[in-house]
This record gives C-alpha cells, sequence and structure tokens, in this order.
C-alpha cells in the first residue's frame, strides 16, 4: 500500500564550484575524490581487480568461412567459456552460460548456430524478453554474416513486421528472432504455416535467461511445453541455449523453463577492467524524523562531478517518473544551452521504438555523455563503453545490482559503480550491513509454472494448437482432470481418448504473459491541434500515470493529461510549462476468502489463505520539483483494479491489543508500522523482488482499511474510500497482510509462512537498531508527526506489534 503521506523538501546541501575536472586517471581519479570529500557516507568498498582473459583455440572443425567473418572482426581465440559452449553444444546438451555482462555471451550461441546453417540449413529460433534485444542482436548476426560471406539469412519476426513481409520469414529465414509474446501469440497457435522451419528446428536460444521468473517466467515455461510439443509433432527435438546473469541457481532456472536437465558454464574467460564499487549512505538532514537527504540529489550530485572529469555515465532509477526527474535536474545543468547538442538522455519503457533506437545509437556512438534509464537498460542492448554506472537505490535483488553494475567498464578500462541508499527500509539494511551485499550470493530466481490459472490458461492454448491424447503430459498437474473440466466449460469436446478444441476463439489471444489485463495506452499529443503519439503506457502503469490532471514526462518535457479514453486506450495530452509533477495516491483493501493453515504467533496468529484483493486510485499530489513540497492535490475517478491471490497474515487478540496499547489509535500505528518493516524484510526472506509481495493493513473483512493520512497518522478508511474512527468503530482486530502480488499467486505465501517467525524477529532487529527517535522511512515509514504530537512514540507502537506476534522458537 502506498501511503499519501506529504513529500518531505530536500534539505539543500552547498555546492561545490570549485570541481576541477578528473580526467587524469578517469574512474580512479574520480574515487579518490569522492573519498576525499564524503568519506562518512561511504558505508562499504569492493575493488574488483583486473582479470586477464583466459584463450581458447578456435575449434578445428569450425566452418572455414565463419572462421574468417572472425578473423576480419580480430577475433582470432575464442574465451575459454565460449569453448566450452561450443563443446557442449555440438554435443547436443542442454547449455546455459552464466557470465558477466559484455563477456561475449552472443558467440556463444552464434558459432554452433551459423555452423549449424551452413552444414546442413538446420533452422534456430532466438528467443529475447525484449524487441530492443532482438534488433540488436539480428545486427550482430549480420555483421557476422557479411564479414565472411556466409549466406545465412536471419530475420526478426514481432508484433513490428509488416504483413507481406511474415511470409518470407517463416519460409526462408534460417534464424528468426522473435521474444516469447510472439511466440505465445503469433507463431505457435499457426504452427501449420511454420512446419518448414519446426521440421528443420535444430536450437533454441533463450537469451536474458534471469528475466524469465515469477509470473513472466511461469508462463513462458508453459510457452517452452507447448513449443517442444509441437517440436514433437514435426519430428523435431532442438537443444536449448540459454545465457543468464549471474543467478544463485541457473541450472534450476533453465531446467525449470524447459523441463528437460541443462548444464551451467560459470567461469568466465573474458577480461574485465579494474571496478570499484562504493556504497553511499545520504547523510541525515532531520535527526529526530531520521530524514535523510534524498537518493536523488546525492546521484546528480556524483554525476556532476563525473561529467565534469569527461567520465560517460549512465543512472539507473527504481521508476519512470524518477527517470524522467532525475533527467530535468541533470539537463538543467549540462543541456541549458538550445545551440548545443544534447548531452543528457532519458531511456525507458513507453517511449516510441525510434526515439529509443536513437538513444541506443547516441550511445554508441559517443555522442550522450550521461543516460538516466529504468530497468530497460539493465539487460544486453549494446551501449558502448561507459565509465560510471549509479543506482538511485537498491535494485530489489543483488543479481539486478550486479547486472547494472557491469554495464560500466569493458575489457581493460576502469570503471566505478555506486549504489546510492534511499531511505528505504531495505536500502537502509543493505547499506548498514555491506557485508550482506558484498559477500551474499545472488538470489535464486523462481518460477512457478504449474500455478493453476496459469497452467489452465496453457492447456487451452495447447489445446487449440494440437488434439490432446490420453497419456499425454504437460507439467506436473494431472492433466485428464484439467482436459476435463475445460470440457464442462464447453471448448473441448473428446472423441474416444482424444480432446479436440471446439470454439472458434483463439485462446492465446487472451493470454497475456506479462500482465493481468491487455492493451496498452498510447499517449496522443494534441498541442496546437496536431494528433501525434508520443509513447506507450502499459495497461497496469496506466491508473497512476495517465489520470487527468496527471504531468506525464517525455525527456523531462511535462505534457498534461487534457482526457482519458479508458475503454479506447488513450491519454490525450498537451504541452505545458509546469514547474511540478505528479504523484498518484492508492489505496488497497482486502478480504479473506479461504484459510488454508493456521499457527500461534505469540498473542496472537498467523495465516495463510486466499483474498480478494480491490485497489482504489482516488486522487494525486502536486509535487514541486527542487523543494519537493505539495503543492494542491487532485482526483482521479478511474475504475477498481481487482485480483484473487494468496496471502500471509498476522492478528493479535483483542484482549492482548487492550493489554499493550492505550489507544485504537496507537495501534493503528503500530500495525501501520509493522507492516512497512515487515514488507521489506520479507522480500529478503523469501528472496523475491519487493515488488512482487504487496502489504495491506486492515480487518480481513474488508469493513475498513488502514492507511497513513497527510498528516502522517494512521486513518481507518471504509469500503467507500470514507474516514471513520477507530474508537467508535464497533469490530477492531486489525491484521498485516502480506500477498503475492500476481494473481492466482506465484508460490510466495508458502515459504512466507514458512519463515513466518524470521519475518517477525528480522522486523523487530530492523527497528530496533534504526538510530531514529521516533520512527522513520528506514524503519516504519514517513512519520510526519512526533510522539508529542501523538502522546506516544509510533516506532515503540510498532514494536510493540511485533513483540506481541513473536513466536520464541517458532518458524
Amino acid at each position: 500500500m502506498t501511503e499519501p503521506a506529504r513529500v518531505l523538501p530536500e534539505v539543500p546541501e552547498p555546492e561545490l564550484r570549485t570541481e576541477r575536472p578528473v580526467t587524469e586517471g578517469g574512474a580512479r581519479r574520480l574515487v579518490e575524490r569522492i573519498k576525499e570529500r564524503y568519506a562518512k557516507r561511504i558505508t562499504g568498498e569492493l575493488v574488483l581487480p583486473a582479470r586477464p582473459a583466459q584463450y581458447a583455440d578456435l575449434p578445428a572443425d569450425l566452418d572455414p568461412a565463419i572462421a574468417g567473418a572472425l578473423r576480419s572482426r580480430g577475433v582470432e581465440q575464442l574465451y575459454s567459456h565460449q569453448r566450452a559452449a561450443w563443446d557442449q553444444i555440438r554435443a547436443g546438451q542442454h547449455t546455459v552460460v552464466v557470465t558477466p555482462t559484455a563477456s561475449g555471451k552472443t558467440l556463444c550461441y552464434n558459432l554452433p548456430v551459423l555452423q549449424a546453417a551452413r552444414e546442413n540449413k538446420a533452422k534456430a529460433l532466438y528467443l529475447f524478453p525484449t524487441k530492443a534485444l532482438s534488433q540488436d542482436q539480428v545486427a550482430e548476426l549480420m555483421e557476422l554474416n557479411e564479414a565472411g560471406d556466409l549466406g545465412v539469412r536471419a530475420y526478426t519476426f514481432d508484433g513490428d513486421t509488416p504483413g507481406d513481409a511474415r511470409k518470407a520469414v517463416r519460409t526462408r529465414g534460417d534464424i528468426v528472432v522473435t521474444n516469447p509474446d510472439m511466440l505465445h501469440q503469433g507463431v505457435l497457435p499457426h504452427h501449420t504455416k511454420w512446419a518448414q522451419f519446426f521440421e528443420s528446428l535444430q536450437y533454441v536460444v533463450i537469451d536474458e535467461t534471469h528475466t524469465y521468473r515469477g509470473v513472466f517466467g511461469s508462463h513462458v515455461a508453459n510457452v517452452m511445453r507447448r513449443l517442444r510439443r509441437i517440436c514433437r509433432f514435426y519430428g523435431a527435438d532442438p537443444v536449448f541455449i540459454m545465457s543468464s546473469a549471474t543467478i544463485a541457481n541457473p541450472e534450476e532456472l533453465a531446467s525449470g523453463l524447459i523441463g528437460e536437465p541443462v548444464t551451467a558454464i560459470t567461469e568466465s574467460g573474458a577480461p574485465a577492467g579494474e571496478r570499484h564499487l562504493l556504497l553511499w549512505n545520504p547523510p541525515v538532514v532531520n535527526a529526530d524524523l531520521g530524514i535523510r537527504a534524498s537518493a536523488r540529489s546525492q546521484v546528480t550530485r556524483i554525476a556532476r562531478m563525473a561529467l565534469r572529469g569527461k567520465l560517460t555515465t549512465i543512472i539507473f532509477a527504481r521508476t519512470r517518473l524518477m527517470v524522467e526527474v532525475i533527467t530535468r535536474y541533470m539537463k538543467d545543468v549540462f543541456d541549458n544551452d538550445p545551440r548545443k547538442a544534447s548531452r543528457v538522455a532519458a531511456y525507458r519503457g513507453g517511449y516510441l521504438p525510434n526515439e529509443r533506437r536513437q538513444t541506443e545509437k547516441a550511445l554508441r556512438s559517443g555522442n550522450v555523455d550521461c543516460v538516466i534509464a529504468t530497468s530497460a537498460l539493465e539487460l544486453g542492448v549494446d551501449i558502448g563503453s561507459l565509465d560510471v554506472c549509479l543506482l538511485t537505490g537498491y535494485p530489489g535483488t543483488i543479481a539486478s545490482t550486479w547486472q547494472r553494475l557491469g554495464r560500466a567498464g569493458r575489457r581493460n578500462r576502469p570503471s566505478l559503480g555506486v549504489l546510492v541508499a534511499s531511505s528505504d527500509p531495505l536500502d537502509q539494511y543493505i547499506i548498514r550491513n555491506p557485508e550482506f551485499f558484498l559477500g551474499q550470493s545472488p538470489e535464486q530466481a523462481r518460477i512457478a509454472p504449474d500455478q493453476l490459472l496459469i497452467l489452465l490458461d496453457h492447456v487451452r492454448c495447447a489445446a487449440f494448437e494440437l488434439p490432446f491424447r490420453k497419456g499425454e503430459t504437460f507439467g506436473g498437474e494431472d492433466l485428464e482432470a484439467l482436459l476435463a473440466y475445460l470440457e464442462e466449460q464447453g471448448v473441448l469436446h473428446r472423441e474416444s481418448d482424444t480432446w479436440h478444441w471446439t470454439e472458434d476463439s483463439y485462446p492465446a489471444q487472451s493470454v497475456s504473459l506479462r500482465s493481468v489485463a491487455e492493451g496498452n495506452f498510447v499517449v496522443v499529443d494534441t498541442t496546437e491541434g496536431q494528433q501525434q503519439i508520443i509513447a506507450e503506457v502499459d495497461f497496469s502503469s496506466a491508473a497512476e500515470t495517465l489520470y487527468e490532471g496527471a504531468i506525464y514526462l517525455v525527456q523531462a518535457v511535462p505534457y498534461q493529461v487534457e482526457r482519458l479514453d479508458w475503454t479506447g486506450r488513450k491519454a490525450f495530452v498537451t504541452r505545458t510549462r509546469a514547474d511540478y509533477y505528479t504523484d498518484a495516491i492508492d489505496y488497497t483493501r482486502l478480504k479473506i476468502l479461504d484459510d488454508f493453515e493456521r499457527a500461534p504467533a505469540g498473542q496472537g496468529e498467523a495465516a495463510r489463505g486466499e483474498v480478494h484483493i480491490v485497489r482504489r486510485i482516488p486522487g494525486y499530489k502536486k509535487i514541486r520539483y527542487y523543494t519537493h513540497e505539495n503543492i494542491g492535490y487532485g482526483n482521479i475517478h478511474l475504475p477498481d483494479q481487482e485480483m484473487h491471490t494468496t496471502a500471509v497474515w498476522w492478528q493479535m487478540a483483542p484482549e492482548a491489543l487492550e493489554q499493550r496499547f492505550a489507544s485504537r489509535h496507537e495501534a493503528l500505528d503500530g500495525f501501520l508500522g509493522a507492516a512497512y518493516a515487515m514488507h521489506h524484510v520479507a522480500a529478503l526472506v523469501v528472496m523475491s523482488e519487493p515488488q512482487d509481495l504487496g502489504r495491506a493493513v486492515g480487518d480481513g473483512d474488508a469493513r475498513w482499511f488502514a492507511t497513513v493520512g497527510s498528516n502522517g497518522r494512521g486513518q481507518l478508511r471504509t469500503l467507500d474510500g470514507g474516514e471513520c474512527d477507530p474508537e467508535q468503530e464497533g469490530r477492531f482486530r486489525p491484521a498485516v497482510f502480506l500477498y503475492d502480488h500476481y494473481p492466482g499467486g506465484v508460490g510466495l505465501s508458502a515459504p512466507l509462512f514458512d519463515n513466518r517467525g524470521r519475518v517477525i524477529r528480522d522486523a523487530l532487529s530492523l527497528i530496533r537498531q534504526c538510530d531514529c527517535a521516533h520512527g522513520c522511512p528506514g524503519c516504519i515509514g514517513p512519520i510526519l508527526a512526533s510522539d508529542e504530537v501523538r502522546g506516544f512514540s509510533p516506532k515503540q507502537a510498532a514494536i510493540t506489534v511485533l513483540e506481541g506476534l513473536e513466536s520464541h522458537g517458532a518458524a
């Protein structure tokens, strides 16, 4: 639940006007300057020494034309991991290559694929999670193809492929490059048109495998089941070649995705320059409230030092809005002369493809000094060589952190990465305990392909593609029971031992691999009567970014949303000169539908079960640049978003509440603070990203739910969003809910329930170790009223709740 609390203004630090260029020594010199001036903000440091290359000879059986193409590009030898991949793949083993960014993973799959295409006209299917990566890889293939005059035809097949070109791709393509969504909706349901391709399919390449986790990965695992089923129908049994960033369980994830054992190659032979990593905690600007300077103010300060030192820099921000805000701040310093080319660019999802390609090209050619991006640039799109990588807050996982930091530094060039903590509890835990980050193995990527709703969707899709026969398997669930259910629904018809699809509908069209609802929104600029599409927004983000009155930012240029056509999926905007940005306020209410298991928890109980979630976005705040003060509010009138999922919840017995708290207001603040800490701790406990879990405080019957008001104090709200007084509410049994943030859940609630005791203990430790007086964003959330105003300490109230739920010696 996002609290609609007032955003505190940043306290500006004195600007250093005597900065000298740090070109001498590049990144090393910048590290020295930072440590000289900001030593008290550095809580951890790691230096990874330069690593020499480990080489292996080109394979003796490598096609001479391919070998010649490599030599023409300066490649006389392979790195050791590239040669190991060649040997395994040529031996027919499913393989996953897990080496750092810029270690040459592309050649690991391109070489055996090109070899097979020239040897026996074998086909290959390449899958990338994004269109940008697909286009990047086709360009790489074409360069190698042209260098050796190999005659191998590689084509992109995605939503942008013209209709008249699709037949040529199907019939003439040796290598077809696409994404899981297009395979799911545009290829597998029409496999008869691809018969020639599937009959000769020898290799399937899945790049950036670590991104296929959670709900997306669970869907993709089922798409792979459908792909292999169709391959068997055409007499093919392709070898799968996968590549991934460093994660703790690459073999397990890769095996889960394709349903077969996979061998991992984890030792990189690529050279690497010296890498410096600094952990940076912003200074405290309000000791009583424990408020620190914002991460964005610190990041822009470091970025200014880097750019003045002629060091190319990438800044990662957590949200699209924050990308635009930081871009505005950097442009104000470095792009304030309209006669000069821009040195600063933003890169995020929602920009039109041509604009993203232009930014990528400008980065590769060295025409952009600083790019501010979301995770969209975390993946392996070629953006050339960068010197400095700055992270605005902890990305949520160690794997993502290293993947982003790997964007800076290529070959023997020194680089610097700085992780700047926010006031988020997870950030503060990491920054106060650097050994956790510097010594921790990357997280495990979790998928749950047999999650019933996901599995059922893909059984429907598979039945449309090919009839199911008795005895056939599809995942770990009882397939015949699922087929019988679909028969009852009237979409399948059984004849003897075969189930046939009977509907006219096309089931894959109604199944999204990434989101709950279909249909992106387009942003239409209507300034001065024009009608020009300037951006695209996915459904899940539209409600909080495109409401009427919202300021929508593109490359830090503000547009105001004048009208939102929710049904038509269009937002109409006009250029504005607003000196503020907007941020949506959202409420979450929850109702328990069923409990699967219960256990005592101190003076209460913990439970796991099925819940119904309703999310409402009733309004927004206007926040001024730089001071970050609230300058107004607006109302939002949009449909509620609903879903069923699984959750774990903790509830204290009514008599314990009365014993421990002098008032219900105190208990309410305690539960809100405890929930805040538990949410962030739980993400670490179950090794998930914080956004994979949602949190709420309510009574479980959806009679009321709790939120933090604009005065920084807890409020009760009824179903219609109106306020009510907890002292007057008849039934008062608040509970903390942590729920799986995907419809139906993807398996996070079970391990969370198993570790319920650890969640309480670690949340207690987090709050007790925080050195704030009354509570702060680093432990229990934004607190804007002191204990003198309340009459009690909200920090102590949260501790009291957790102590009441603590079970000594329990799980």
